[in-house]
């Protein structure tokens, strides 16, 4: 397998975590709330996944559990800036920070113990195609991300319920006039985004790679609350840009393979370095930011 067959190969299990994440986040912010603890939601989600599928739960419950865990996580923060009205910004680094201890805290006694992966799954024919066939063969968790993508996408752009959310998120005053409970449907969407974070915590410690290693997330939290922005709050685009930090994060590897001879710390930030010249990129696009962000995003709501 040359470098660009295990990019292909790769690229969509490193974009999971990614994925997983910035949707929740991306649901999130289209009502109106900004939530910047995913990164620790993330670990405290790999660390419980990590000890019930080791204690043999099995990956099912291990992600049930990883979802519940972060979801309670994040309605601390929902009670917090929703109930108290507290700045959002201040109230989710402190929730990011309570959710790296208590991971810390809770897989303190299982350092560097490993659990068993998933096995793939092929799509027959398509996985045999030369050089991109190693796309076609994933996990089961990469591709029932890829149907919560489309989900998501299309709860958006075709029910009711997305119009709801994008409602409280550009006007949360009109939604109340008219009737939509716009506390509940923050604080739902605020449970769903922590849900889709300690799946992605969990994908990345039970499957993605299968041990346990304090601070193995790595600020894929932070890379994904960037997508969200990177996909101008679009699912298709943030889709788009997971598979590109996924790739990006993968080069190092196939960099050091090849023999390129670079730093290999230079080569392990690359994915943090994208980060900041596309965000710098978008955010220079003041017109597509305006036409497609949360007009109330960040504001806290009074009736």
């Amino acid at each position: 397998m040359n470098a660009i067959e295990f990019i292909f190969a790769g690229m969509l299990a490193a974009a999971t975590p990614f994925l997983l994440a910035a949707l929740g986040e991306m649901v999130v912010e289209r009502a109106g709330v900004l939530n910047l603890g995913v990164e620790g939601l993330m670990a405290l989600g790999a660390v419980i996944a990590f000890i019930v599928v080791y204690h043999g739960g099995g990956h099912f419950l291990g992600f049930v559990a990883a979802g519940m865990s972060a979801a309670l996580l994040s309605l601390v923060f929902a009670f917090i800036a929703l109930g108290f009205r507290a700045n959002q910004v201040a109230t989710g680094l402190a929730i990011g920070i309570l959710g790296q201890g208590l991971s810390a805290l809770f897989g303190k006694t299982y350092e560097s113990l490993t659990v068993k992966g998933l096995p793939k799954i092929a799509i027959p024919g398509l996985s045999d195609i030369p050089v991109i066939g190693g796309l076609f063969e994933q996990d089961i968790v990469v591709w029932l991300s890829l149907l919560a993508t489309l989900a998501i996408w299309a709860t958006f752009a075709f029910t009711k319920t997305g119009l709801v959310i994008r409602a409280v998120g550009e006007n949360p005053k009109a939604a109340h006039a008219i009737g939509y409970p716009v506390i509940a449907v923050r604080v739902a969407a605020i449970a769903f985004g922590g849900m889709m974070a300690g799946f992605a915590g969990a994908y990345a410690s039970v499957i993605y790679t299968p041990l346990w290693a304090d601070g193995m997330i790595a600020g894929r939290g932070w890379i994904a609350i960037a997508l969200v922005v990177f996909g101008t709050w679009l699912t298709g685009r943030i889709f788009l840009g997971a598979c590109l930090f996924g790739a990006v994060s993968l080069m190092s590897l196939a960099a050091q393979a090849t023999g390129l001879d670079l730093p290999s710390q230079l080569l392990s930030s690359l994915p943090y370095i994208v980060t900041i010249i596309v965000l710098g990129i978008i955010s220079a696009d003041r017109r597509l930011l305006k036409l497609n962000g949360v007009a109330s995003l960040g504001e806290p709501f009074e009736r």
